[in-house]
């Protein structure tokens, strides 16, 4: 093919090089087209609008079902399990007997008991009929000889005053014979009267005299016995007073003696009968059975440790557990989001496609560090599911919080820090990552609230180009 032009022209040289550089200006502007139109596409693909949405407020962590009341149920003596009345997974009421220890010896002990006991009681009312009148015969001594020191002491001086009497009345009499004595010894001497009626007024004289010595003898013997006789009454008196005295300190140390031993024996009757009641082994508290350590003719004790396994020698029966909660590790950055009575949804690793209902019912004070991760346990009420769900069961939990209204969010991917500031990554005049700090809010997962730096609308990367990757 011919170029007719060029053969016509006389400088075709300036032409030439005037399409070369057009062509040069075309391609050029072409190119940098094209490059713009890549740059813009690939801002689209790495970045994101930052937007106003609703957003609720959603912590997930995981926990374990845990019942709400559980003991290991033991014997307070040890010795051989006699019967076991329930197995693992049977539901018991509070106060229902669940096991029974051999108590055959404690039955003989309560019986030998009962009998003391009986036997203090009897001598008890033995001695409260036989103390009695114990003390009324002393009493009655006692009024004996009083009245016969009261009688004594009347008779005594009047007796004397009749001896007195007596003695004035002899002696009259002596005066009256020895006067008649006299004048009859001058009638006698004279012959005027015959001996024989002298010698009985001499009779009468002597026995004048002897009566008068008698009523002497009995006046001064009245005397002389007079006060002998009171003392001795006096202390027979006294001695029965003291006998009376110590019959009634001893009628009260005897009582409270057997007093005292019939509470002995009721003490020792108590003691056997709670340990032999302490033989019928009995729920604390209504629940379910979760374990089984003993089986029956097992000697339980409790100095051993339980096994998990029924063996020879335990120091449990059985574990008893009541109701069910749910135990949750939440991250310490996330703990201060949580409130009691907060809603929680509950979703089991056997039940995946339902979910159950909670609560928060208790924060724990104090953290867990584990593997250099702080967490507190948080204490799920469960409202739903106590009829499906299991003791140690793995669950997940997700915390509801409240809902954000109109909330300005961007990926939490897009959030990055320089230089100690928080803050994203935004597309600058040439399309290229240009950092802006910005103040975040709560962080939800996959998203994070902007407080302050951003506006809707606003675009930030979530990914850098792959020169900004090979310069990073």
């Amino acid at each position: 093919m011919q170029l007719p032009l060029v053969g016509k022209l006389k400088r075709p040289l300036p032409w030439i090089l005037g399409l070369v550089i057009i062509s040069a200006l075309s391609i050029s502007v072409l190119f940098a087209r094209q490059l713009q139109n890549s740059a813009n596409d690939d801002v689209e693909q790495l970045t994101v609008a930052v937007k106003r949405e609703s957003v609720e407020l959603e912590i997930e962590a995981s926990g374990t079902v845990e019942p709400i009341q559980s003991v290991n149920i033991s014997p307070k003596n040890p010795g051989l399990l006699k019967q076991l009345l329930v197995d693992q997974g049977v539901s018991v009421k509070q106060g229902q007997t669940l096991a029974i220890m051999d108590n055959q010896e404690l039955l003989v002990q309560q019986a030998e008991a009962e009998a003391r006991l009986t036997q203090a009681q009897a001598n008890l009312e033995a001695a409260q009929i036989r103390i009695p009148a114990e003390i009324e015969q002393a009493k009655i001594q006692v009024k004996q000889a009083s009245a016969r020191l009261s009688l004594a002491k009347a008779r005594i001086p009047r007796q004397i005053q009749q001896a007195q009497s007596q003695v004035e009345s002899t002696e009259v009499r002596l005066r009256l014979a020895a006067s008649r004595r006299h004048r009859n010894q001058d009638l006698v001497q004279e012959g005027a009267i015959p001996e024989d009626d002298f010698d009985a007024v001499e009779n009468e004289y002597l026995d004048a005299q002897v009566n008068r010595q008698e009523a002497q003898q009995r006046l001064k013997e009245l005397k002389n016995t007079k006060t002998p006789e009171i003392k001795e009454l006096e202390a027979f008196l006294a001695e029965a007073e003291s006998s009376f005295r110590q019959s009634q300190q001893m009628a009260n140390s005897e009582i409270a003696q057997l007093q005292a031993a019939i509470e002995a024996a009721k003490a020792e009757r108590d003691r056997v009968r709670i340990q032999y009641q302490d033989t019928f082994v009995v729920a604390p508290f209504s629940g379910i059975i979760t374990q089984r350590f003993a089986t029956e003719g097992a000697f339980v004790t409790p100095t051993t440790s339980a096994s998990s396994t029924a063996s020879a020698t335990s120091s449990s029966i059985l574990a008893l557990a009541k109701g069910l909660e749910i135990v949750a590790q939440v991250p310490e950055v996330d703990i201060s989001l949580l409130t009691n009575g907060q809603p929680v949804r509950v979703v089991a690793d056997a039940f995946p496609e339902e979910s159950f209902k909670g609560e928060v019912a208790l924060i724990a004070p104090e953290a867990i560090v584990e593997q250099n991760v702080t967490s507190f346990e948080v204490t799920i009420r469960l409202l739903t599911g106590q009829d499906r769900l299991r003791s140690k069961m793995n669950v997940d939990v997700t915390f509801l919080g409240e809902k954000l209204d109109q909330a300005l969010t961007i990926p939490t991917v897009a959030i990055v820090t320089r230089a100690g500031k928080t803050g994203v990554m935004i597309p600058n005049e040439d399309s290229q990552p240009e950092f802006k700090p910005v103040r975040i809010g709560l962080v939800l997962e996959e998203k994070t609230q902007i407080l302050d730096g951003l506006s809707p609308g606003e675009r930030v990367f979530i990914d850098l180009p792959e020169t900004k990757k090979e310069q990073k």
